[in-house]
């Protein structure tokens, strides 16, 4: 059996920038500065007596031919690595799976193809991780979404990433262990209970195609803005640059935001918050919120069990294989 563990990602700033329609366009590319979360979703591979495939995810399938499977990435997966028959694969994910703004189904991919890479026999980098999970998903499955979910699930820690037409570089940021540390007392997500696809909202068609292009290039900039706010652990600035970020990324479709959203958005500044941004592409998911060490505590008092609450605590090791029956 091959168990393997993948982190989900947070992102601070630049994300949108890292779609190939506005990287590969842009003089200075996409860049996004993210985090990777000490939330995981395990998968793991088992070889089967027979020569069938079963999968179990939120739902179970089993077929005679992996090209039978519903399930787009496992199917994909299993294809890119050659694991094709005889194997059992499962999911298991400690937080909702789809719809919360932290790259969950790259996530996916990544410890997929980890896990069935390893089943083979294959140790693989992160790097060739990261690209064939963004090659499944965008270049064969045709998602509309960015490179940034992969890349981080794939290498962990709290990186600056960078998206051009020559490729992705991963360039981790140099964080004192005070700073990771007071990331994870003055930084909370906060579940909105609200999931959406980010493919239907990165799919839609702004009313202003112009406006969205300055609000990408803006949120670029940001981007830059956070790193240096991060490398000289300036987090209340950092807090702050996430409220300008969510107002640039609010604007850029109508489905990125709504009444209940900015509801919630506002009784979080309400209790105390120096910046609110919702994750992902929007639509749900959780809120990233910076606040003093109290901050979380009040949060919990005052909203109860609708909105749970997550400390930003650091995956630094990336997708990794935890168990190997074979060795």
């Amino acid at each position: 059996m091959i168990i393997s563990r993948t982190p989900v990602r947070v992102s601070f700033c630049g994300g949108g920038t890292d779609v190939d329609w506005f990287a590969n366009s842009e003089g200075n590319g996409g860049r996004v500065i993210s985090l990777a979360l000490n939330r995981h979703i395990h998968v793991t591979v088992n070889a089967r007596f027979d020569d069938r495939v079963r999968v179990s995810y939120s739902k179970m399938e089993i077929v005679d031919d992996f090209e039978d499977l519903e399930h787009e990435l496992i199917r994909e997966a299993m294809r890119m690595t050659g694991v094709t028959s005889g194997v059992e694969i499962t999911t298991i994910a400690d937080i909702p799976s789809r719809g919360t703004g932290l790259g969950s189904s790259s996530t996916v991919t990544v410890g997929l193809l980890n896990a069935l890479h390893n089943f083979a026999g294959r140790g693989v980098s992160a790097t060739q991780l990261a690209e064939e999970a963004c090659k499944i998903e965008i270049d064969i499955i045709g998602q509309p979404i960015g490179r940034q979910d992969q890349y981080a699930a794939a290498f962990g820690g709290v990186n600056s990433i960078s998206f051009t037409s020559e490729g992705v570089a991963v360039a981790p940021l140099e964080l004192s262990s005070e700073v990771i540390s007071r990331l994870e007392s003055e930084f909370t997500l906060v579940f909105t209970g609200l999931t959406r696809s980010a493919s239907s909202v990165l799919s839609e068609s702004p009313e202003d195609e112009s406006d969205r292009l300055e609000r990408l290039r803006a949120i670029r900039l940001q981007a830059d803005e956070a790193r240096g706010h991060l490398e000289g652990g300036n987090l209340s600035s950092l807090g702050e640059l996430l409220e300008g970020a969510w107002q640039a990324k609010r604007g850029i479709t109508a489905s990125v935001s709504n009444q209940e959203l900015d509801a919630l958005h506002d009784r979080l500044i309400g209790l105390g918050a120096s910046g609110v941004k919702l994750l992902g592409a929007g639509g749900g998911g959780f809120f990233l919120v910076h606040g003093d060490a109290d901050l979380r505590a009040l949060i919990e008092q005052e909203l109860g069990g609708n909105h749970r609450t997550i400390p930003l605590s650091v995956d630094f090791e990336g997708s990794t294989i935890i168990h190997n029956g074979g060795e």
